[in-house]
């Protein structure tokens, strides 16, 4: 699985601005994606995921200004962020879940792909 990330930049607090990415090769396998971004000197965290079959979940401190949306027919999740802060500063990185099965027995794996990460800064 490839994931290529688009959009980002910068733009000042209260703006808003949308991320995408188109994902190729297995994508059959491919049961989440989402969001996930890291600032400086920070961890690596979950901003958002949305399931195959449109279940969505997101970090408390999106909520309400986030929305993560798919299409499984051009197989693109897309991350549109509204009333931006300044917290909100970080490289944000697309990902893909996918499952691949073992044996005839229904044994799986998931395994984890990442987009080359975006920057996004927010200018207060």
């Amino acid at each position: 699985v490839q994931l290529q990330a688009s959009g980002g930049g910068l733009v000042q607090a209260g703006g808003s601005l949308r991320l995408s990415c188109a994902a190729s090769g297995s994508i059959n396998r491919i049961k989440v994606m989402g969001w996930y971004r890291q600032a400086p000197g920070k961890e690596r965290d979950m901003v958002a995921t949305i399931s195959s079959g449109g279940t969505t979940n997101y970090a408390d401190s999106v909520k309400g200004r986030f929305t993560i949306s798919r299409d499984n027919t051009k197989n693109t999740v897309a991350l549109q962020m509204n009333s931006l802060k300044s917290e909100d500063t970080a490289i944000y990185y697309c990902n893909a879940e996918a499952t691949y099965v073992i044996n005839v027995e229904g044994a799986s794996y998931e395994r984890q792909y990442w987009g080359q990460g975006t920057q996004v800064t927010v200018s207060s």
